[in-house]
């Protein structure tokens, strides 16, 4: 996946209205979006087809997909049939649950980003000590995508190593978390940047003063 200015817009705000509004400010700089279940239970997943259908965004859906099998399969389907381009999963469900929603991926043509280590210090309780194998078991089923955090940059140092180069490394965190967005993409490939940009006071002059920086 190819992102424009190496910046993702986390579009974690509640409503259709507003969403758009923040798209038509941003849409000559960005060509890419995350979508998360703010957006989405407040207005359905017709949000995404929205979205799509409007603008000219590849959209991740941040569903953190966790369960089963048989229920990821069933999530990831309705997602990209609503036309969503990727869709992030969690490791720590195992292979079996993983594979499932990489399965769906591929009917639809679409992507999946496998989540090693989140961005809030909570993460450091149970989700750190087994992000590392979490990322080996994404390399060993060929998983392409993964998410990555800013906040820890030795972390996400670490993460790229176990990865490899090749792979595409998306990176939550930037901004009002603390992540540095230069820094960030000395090892991931694309910056995940949310409040900081659409709760700002001019929004586009807040993008592109991250884009100034890269």
């Amino acid at each position: 996946m190819k992102v424009k200015n190496n910046i993702i817009l986390a579009l974690d705000v509640m409503n259709m209205k507003e969403a758009t509004e923040i798209c038509e400010k941003l849409e000559k700089d960005l060509d890419t979006i995350k979508i998360g279940y703010p957006l989405t239970l407040a207005e359905g997943l017709e949000a995404v087809s929205e979205i799509k259908e409007t603008f000219n965004f590849k959209v991740i859906c941040d569903y953190k997909v966790a369960d089963i099998p048989a229920t990821n399969s069933k999530i990831c389907n309705q997602t990209f049939k609503a036309g969503a381009d990727a869709i992030i999963c969690h490791g720590f469900v195992g292979q079996d649950s993983v594979q499932a929603c990489a399965d769906e991926a591929g009917e639809f043509n679409a992507e999946v980003f496998l989540l090693t280590e989140m961005s809030h210090p909570g993460a450091k309780l149970f989700l750190q000590e087994n992000a590392d194998a979490i990322a080996k078991m994404g390399v060993d089923m060929g998983i392409k995508n993964y998410v990555a955090p800013a906040t820890r940059i030795n972390r996400l140092k670490e993460i790229r190593e176990i990865v490899g180069k090749d792979a595409f490394i998306i990176s939550p965190g930037v901004g009002k978390q603390g992540g540095d967005v230069k820094e960030t993409l000395t090892y991931a490939n694309a910056a995940i940047i949310g409040r900081s940009i659409y709760e700002s006071d001019d929004s586009q002059k807040a993008l592109k003063d991250f884009i100034s920086l890269i």
